[in-house]
Parts: C-alpha cells; sequence; structure tokens
C-alpha cells in the first residue's frame, strides 16, 4: 500500500493522496472551507480509481489546472475612491455609505454612531502548513471633519478581524469592541487594529486627544505615539488628524522582521522614516482567513470620518495612491450663525466635561515629545480638581478670602513631595457673566506673563462648570482692605507710595514690556495685592484683551468698576490702553484720599472723587483732600506730584493722558510734570503724548 500526499499549493485547500501505487486508487480531499463565492465548483470529498495510469495521470493535470481556477484567493485589492464599487465586493453597516462623489463616509456629525466597511471575502493571512502569518501592505486616505473646528469624536482604525460583523460599540470603543470584550476578548474573535484616535481616554490610557496606536485584542494600546510625520530628512512635524483635511497612511507588516510600521503624512509623498515602529509576531493573531476594513465611531461630539481611497497587498507592497486623484472632500455646510450660537451653548457643559477630562489626562500622563499649540499658549499646570479640593479643604467657608463679580477666592494649601505651597484658588461661579472665553483669555494672559508686580498664576483646572485659576498667595491681602475695612495697620505714606509705584510698573509691563499689548480692563483697589514687604502686586486679568501692537482694539461689551471707567468705555465700549491709564489715575487718588472712587452717601459735591479733587485744585486747597490718617506725615512735593499725576491721568480726553512709560518717569523722578499740566478745561489739558 502507498500512502502518499501531494499538497496542490500551499495556499490550496485540496490534498491529493495516493491510496495504492498498484491499484491506482487515490482520494482528493477538501482541506479547509473556502470563501462563500469560491464554494460553488469545490468538490467536497471524492475518491478516484482508474486503471490505465496514464489516463489517470491526464485526468489529475486537468483536475489540477479547475482547481487552481476554483480556488484562487483575493491577494490584492485597490480602490481609488468607491464610485461604482459593488455591494458584493464592500460590505458597509452602521452609518457606513458611499457619498454620490465617490467618497466612503464611515460616520457624519449626526451624533452617537459607529460605521464598518470591510472587503467582502477574506484574504489568505496565514498559511494552514505553517504557523506563521503572512506579510501584507495597505495604503489608503483619510480625513476626519468634525462639527465643530478642534472638538470632536473618537477617531477611526484600520482593522483586521476574523469577522466583518463586530458586535461593537460606539464613543470610545471606535466600533471596535464593546464592554465585555475590553474586558475578556475571546481567541476566535481576534482584532488588530491601527486606530487613529482624537479623544483621550482614561479607560484606555490613551496618551493624549491626537495619537496613532496599535491595537491587538484590546483598546489598551500596545505601542502608540503622538501623531506627526517626518519631513525632508529627520525632522517631525506636528499633523492634526481632525484638521478637516486629508492625510495619506501607510500600514506594512514584515512577517520575516515581525515588524509592524506605521506611516502618515499630509500628502502623496511617503516619508522615510515610520512614525510607528512596533516589534510583534502577529501568528498568534491571524487566522488563516480575516477580513480587513476600517471601522469608526463618535459620541456626543461628532465628526465625520471619511475613507478616500485604499489599497491592500498580501506579500507585497500596497498600490500607491495618489490624492490629488481621489474624490474630494464634501463642503462644509454653512449654518446660521444664531444656530451656531444655540449649538455652543446648549453643548457648553459637555465641553467643559471633555477639555477637563483632557486635562486631567495631561496631568497624569506627561508626553514631551507633541506639545499643541493650543497648550503653548495656556502654559501654566494644570491641576486636577480634586487636587484643589482638597488644598481649599472642599472650597469650605472657613478658607472663604473673599467674593467678587466673577466668583470666590478661597485659600488653599497645595502640597507637592517636599513643600506645602499657600495658594489662593479663584473659583468663578456658576452666576457669573466671565464664561469660556474669558477664562481662556486670563489663562493665555497671565500664564506667559512674568513680572514682579503681577499676580504669578501657579496653574488651572477646568470641570464640568467650575473654572478655576490657582495663584500665588499674597500674605497681606487687597489694597482696599487696608483702605477701607479698619484695619490695625494703617499704611503710611512711604507704603502708598511704593504700592502706586508698583501698580504703575506692572501696567507699563503690560501695555509695552509684552509681545501683545495686553489691555487689564479692571484697575481698581480690590485687584492691588500686597506681599509680605507691601509692594503693589496687580491681579485679576479676567477681562484682559490681547491685541496686536498698532491695531486698533476691537469694541466689546463694557466692562469693568463703576467710578474707574473712563468716559469713551462708558460710551463706545471702547477699551484701550489709555482707558487703563484713566482707572490708573482714580486709584492714585483713591490711595492718596482714602476714599473710594464713588461714594453714594457722600454730597453731590464730593461723591465722585475724580471731580471732588479737580475743584479742590482749583480753588488751590488741594491738600484738604489727603487722607487725615496720614497726619501730614508726608513729602508736600511728592504729594503734590501725585495728586497732579492722578488727575492728569483721569483726564476725560483720552489723547491728554500719559503713556504708563510717562507715569513710570514722573514717579520715579527721571522727568517733571509741566505746570499747565493740569487744567480745568478739557479743551486746554497740554499733555502732549
Amino acid at each position: 500500500m502507498l500512502h502518499v500526499s501531494l499538497l496542490i499549493n500551499p495556499q490550496d485547500n485540496f490534498i491529493i493522496t495516493f491510496l495504492s501505487s498498484s491499484t491506482n486508487l487515490f482520494l482528493i480531499q477538501q482541506k479547509s472551507l473556502m470563501a462563500p463565492f469560491q464554494q460553488k465548483s469545490i468538490l467536497k470529498c471524492s475518491y478516484f480509481y482508474h486503471q490505465n495510469y496514464p489516463t489517470m495521470v491526464y485526468f489529475l493535470a486537468l483536475f489540477f489546472l479547475l482547481v487552481q481556477a476554483s480556488t484562487s484567493q483575493p491577494t490584492e485589492l485597490f480602490f481609488p475612491g468607491f464610485s461604482g464599487t459593488k455591494s458584493d465586493n464592500l460590505t458597509l453597516t452602521g452609518a457606513a455609505k458611499i457619498e454620490e462623489n465617490g467618497i466612503l463616509c464611515l460616520t457624519d456629525d449626526t451624533g452617537p454612531s459607529l460605521g464598518h466597511a470591510f472587503y467582502s471575502y477574506p484574504f489568505r493571512l496565514k498559511s494552514w502548513t505553517k504557523s506563521k502569518a503572512f506579510s501584507f501592505s495597505t495604503s489608503f486616505a483619510f480625513a476626519i471633519v468634525p462639527e465643530y473646528k478642534g472638538i470632536g469624536g473618537h477617531g477611526l482604525a484600520f482593522v483586521i478581524a476574523t469577522s466583518k460583523d463586530l458586535k461593537a460599540l460606539p464613543r470610545q470603543y471606535l466600533g471596535i469592541q464593546n464592554a465585555t470584550e475590553v474586558e475578556d476578548s475571546p481567541s476566535n474573535h481576534d482584532v488588530v487594529a491601527v486606530e487613529f484616535d482624537t479623544a483621550q481616554d482614561l479607560e484606555f490610557r490613551d496618551i493624549n486627544d491626537n495619537h496613532v496606536g496599535v491595537d491587538i485584542n484590546s483598546l489598551n494600546s500596545n505601542a502608540s505615539v503622538p501623531a506627526s510625520y517626518y519631513t525632508h530628512g529627520s525632522t517631525k512635524q506636528n499633523l492634526t488628524l481632525m484638521s478637516g483635511k486629508a492625510i495619506q497612511a501607510w500600514v506594512d507588516y514584515d512577517s520575516d522582521e515581525n515588524m509592524l510600521n506605521v506611516t502618515i503624512a499630509p500628502n502623496s509623498t511617503r516619508p522615510r522614516f515610520p512614525i510607528l515602529s512596533f516589534h510583534v509576531d502577529l501568528s498568534p493573531y491571524f487566522h488563516e482567513f480575516m477580513y480587513v476594513g476600517f471601522s469608526a465611531s463618535t459620541g456626543l461630539l461628532a465628526s465625520s470620518h471619511y475613507i478616500l481611497g485604499w489599497s491592500f497587498k498580501i506579500n507585497g507592497e500596497a498600490q500607491g495612491l495618489d490624492l490629488s486623484s481621489l474624490p474630494s472632500l464634501p463642503e462644509p455646510p454653512k449654518k446660521h450663525t444664531t444656530l451656531i450660537v444655540v449649538v455652543s451653548v446648549s453643548s457648553a457643559i459637555l465641553v467643559i466635561l471633555a477639555v477637563s477630562a483632557a486635562i486631567y489626562f495631561v496631568i497624569k500622563i506627561k508626553n514631551e515629545d507633541v506639545i499643541e499649540d493650543w497648550e503653548l499658549e495656556v502654559g501654566p499646570k494644570r491641576y486636577s480638581y480634586q487636587e484643589l479640593k482638597l488644598a481649599t479643604k472642599g472650597f469650605s467657608a472657613q478658607n472663604l478670602l473673599g467674593h467678587g463679580g466673577f466668583g470666590s477666592v478661597y485659600k488653599g494649601n497645595l502640597r507637592d513631595s517636599r513643600t506645602m505651597t499657600q495658594v489662593a484658588v479663584k473659583r468663578v461661579s456658576h452666576e457669573s457673566k466671565q464664561g469660556l472665553r474669558e477664562f481662556l483669555s486670563e489663562i493665555a494672559s497671565i500664564g506667559r506673563l512674568r513680572h514682579r508686580n503681577l499676580v504669578q498664576l501657579l496653574g488651572w483646572c477646568r470641570r464640568r462648570g467650575d473654572l478655576l485659576l490657582v495663584y500665588d498667595l499674597m500674605a497681606n491681602g487687597s489694597l482696599d482692605k487696608f483702605l477701607f475695612d479698619e484695619p490695625k495697620t494703617t499704611l503710611n505714606w512711604e507704603h502708598r507710595f511704593r504700592v502706586i509705584k508698583g501698580v504703575a510698573y506692572g501696567l507699563l509691563y503690560l501695555h509695552e514690556g509684552y509681545e501683545q499689548s495686553v489691555i487689564h480692563r479692571d484697575v481698581k483697589a480690590s485687584n492691588v495685592l500686597l506681599d509680605d514687604e507691601l509692594n503693589g502686586i496687580l491681579g485679576d486679568f479676567g477681562l484682559a484683551r490681547l491685541y496686536e501692537h498698532g491695531s486698533n482694539p476691537k469694541t466689546t461689551r463694557v466692562a469693568g468698576t463703576l467710578g474707574y471707567l473712563a468716559p469713551e468705555v462708558s460710551r463706545m465700549g471702547k477699551a484701550t490702553t489709555s482707558s487703563d491709564v484713566y482707572a490708573y489715575g482714580a486709584l492714585l487718588l483713591e490711595v492718596v484720599c482714602g476714599r473710594r472712587p464713588i461714594e453714594p452717601k457722600a454730597s453731590p459735591l464730593e461723591s465722585g472723587l475724580v471731580d471732588w479733587v479737580r475743584e479742590k485744585y482749583r480753588e488751590g486747597s488741594v491738600f484738604d483732600v489727603v487722607d487725615t490718617r496720614l497726619n501730614g506725615q508726608y513729602g508736600e512735593d511728592e504729594m503734590l506730584m501725585v495728586l497732579k499725576l492722578g488727575l492728569i491721568c483721569s483726564n476725560d480726553v483720552p489723547v491728554a493722558r500719559p503713556s504708563m512709560r510717562q507715569v513710570v518717569k514722573y514717579l520715579d523722578g527721571e522727568s517733571e510734570l509741566p505746570d499747565h499740566s493740569v487744567s480745568v478745561s478739557p479743551s486746554s489739558y497740554g499733555i502732549r503724548v
């Protein structure tokens, strides 16, 4: 009895076994199940016997040719767009659809959804005679278009799976897994994916909200890197996945080297180096036949996920794609401004929640490779909400330092590995009109300002509806408490003069010392803090507006405090560096007189501080306005100079006010005030600026 097995082809499913050379009996067996479209011509199991051996050989040769034709597996695919794609070639599920122009849309911006697109027939990715996986190469062009710029989710993935029918969830699961599979992924449902993730999820230990990762039977990436690419040479450039523009990706697996490489670029030119190289043997995770395709998902914040073109090949390099010849992305829909406002307001809480989560993850997982542009603008450390809650004893009443127009300020103690730091935590209240835009403005302004007479912002936090800022704690509190709250210690003239000079230095830095001119817009005694040496430190930049040097500031809503507002701000809503000078002038008179700019209980002639001092100056009795608590302990020349400076700074005519640079020169004694600098008539103020 002769028993010999011959394999027609390593990638075929038939074995011919010679059972007997004497009887010319042989057996043709099917090894395994083929793809559905190939089963029509497959013989399950047949015995053949022929006495004429040459005839048998002829028949076998003919059978080999038939088997070759009937059992050929797909080894590559090429979709330069998806127009005219037959439904039996591409299986679409969920929200996936092919647009009229031939672009494959996996999800749109209608809300929580997922979409799958798989090639309908399986590829042979592993030899049945050997347990080694085949090499493969794929190239595809994709685009992620968020509904609102910079806010979207959750991402898309190139997927190799044992089944086209993924029982998966949207949102952070990317349409690849469900909650059960996250805990335990069965071996008969192996999934290998390359994710392009635009949301940071603590559950899966994502490194940031713009990364590329390799996922094997889990959404906890086996390897991940921030999204970027190499330009000419070896220069790494950041790449925003949800930029709304086409991005090309290349995924290559070398089974000999056990190396998976992922490369991305914003054009068709493939970089020399991959952004991610992961050493892994995929053989344990590859079955003989597996499906290839894409998956994408969105959450409460939506994005449209598109595939513009796709090529794939086994044991070779996938055919190249030319972005210029692929279908174009659809034009963004034109949305009415009112609708945008309504949607933005209604989703504000959700946006804040998402951003606060991102802040928390960035703190926990420090990534030094890529820093987003917006992070450079914000700058200071991002604290977790729990840190600040613990530091302020749950924002308790006993830690409350005060309550202002924008919220409450609490004293806190932040502990690090070695020291305990006293801080002031400003918690913006829900009733406050200071919203997200003002909050980000304050962070962007203070975070990058460094001056000894400006309060130092140590960090910040956002959580749901809570907006929090962390400052250095000034042990002596604010200036207004020393002037009006019957303090135990009365500020003498030396201290007061030091305070007003410190504030002047701080304002000069804001106006001219930074790369952009910063308008404070709310200079007042309660926003001047005193350090241990009673130096004046200017704080609360919540109303600051940045604009480029030389440009006209935009008209905004009236903001500031009555008594410090320049007339043009009240009339036209325009804030300038000159309106800051007006408020500083009112502050000078407030410090000298020990009176608030507006005294409702005073007589009509004395209710407005600026007008009252100007009238006394006209009468020649200006020293009558000096705070009696000073007991005459001051130099009259210096006091007169400060009073005159306060009046010219609070001039009703903006062009008649000096700049803060001139103010500092007057205070430092480098320049003298001209004798005609203070006048009763606004038309004759005579200060040239």
